[in-house]
């Protein structure tokens, strides 16, 4: 088990990538500290327990630096040291037209989705360098390169989450810390498995790999940069997406295109 005894901490872990990531390491020996605004953040940890991980859950909004600082002070004095963090806590609040998108809805996604990672790297990155090793792990999008049809505070948010990401790499790297960014596509989550049959047909038509992916497949991704064989990987963007940020307009099947010669 390759993070036995690591503690982690994991945002927005209540549902989706983030719990699935949670057992995953959960699985892997680490132990875990979940923060998330929902309280089904206890069953996660609960979930972790059962498999036999360390596991405590806090309820904290991760747009308020203050409750951030606070959390992180009471997980290192009842937990110890944090050696690997992942920010995968992220909401899809507002879906509108650019010209009517609400200000204050605007400021709540950066808030969440840019302004979260920020408190908790700038609360937990410092104790990393000190120590000569640590491991952080943006959660961004595909849609922090494509852009989403009515959906510009989150994909601006995203977008910014990897000029965050560089810049901790270059601040931390030579004190062994190492942040790198991963962007899912269509992944198999809650919300996706909720949308119209049509726009996730859509969705698997523009992925080479014809299918939606896996939030367990996502979670393997972040506990590879999470541990000692990744660190010369720094400061970089892992698409995890099937393939569909490519182009992937193409004139009949994909067999069909083999088959060409």
């Amino acid at each position: 088990m390759q993070h036995t005894g690591r503690l982690v901490l994991i945002t927005g872990p209540a549902t989706g990538i983030g719990r699935a990531t949670a057992l995953r390491f959960a699985r892997e020996g680490a132990r875990l500290a979940l923060f998330d605004r929902q309280s089904a953040v206890e069953q996660t940890a609960a979930d972790a327990r059962n498999i036999g991980a360390e596991a405590r859950a806090w309820i904290v909004d991760v747009s308020d630096a203050t409750a951030v600082d606070a959390a992180v002070a009471q997980v290192c004095a009842s937990l110890g040291e944090i050696a690997c963090l992942v920010n995968g806590a992220g909401i899809v609040d507002h879906i509108a037209p650019l010209a009517k998108m609400k200000p204050e809805a605007w400021a709540r996604e950066i808030g969440v989705n840019l302004g979260g990672p920020f408190n908790l790297v700038r609360a937990v990155a410092p104790g990393m360098a000190d120590r000569g090793w640590g491991r952080i792990v943006n959660i961004s999008s595909v849609t922090a390169r494509g852009g989403l049809a009515l959906q510009a505070g989150y994909a601006a948010s995203k977008a910014g989450l990897l000029g965050l990401t560089r810049n901790v790499a270059l601040e931390f790297g030579s004190d062994g810390v190492t942040c790198n960014a991963i962007l899912p596509g269509l992944i198999g989550t809650e919300k996706v498995q909720a949308m119209p049959p049509r726009i996730i047909e859509a969705g698997i038509a523009a992925t080479p790999a014809r299918r939606v992916g896996t939030m367990e497949e996502v979670g393997a991704l972040i506990s590879f940069l999470c541990c000692d064989e990744a660190g010369y990987i720094n400061g970089a963007d892992i698409d995890i997406s099937g393939g569909s940020h490519l182009n992937t307009l193409v004139l009949g099947s994909q067999k069909e295109n083999r088959d060409k010669g």
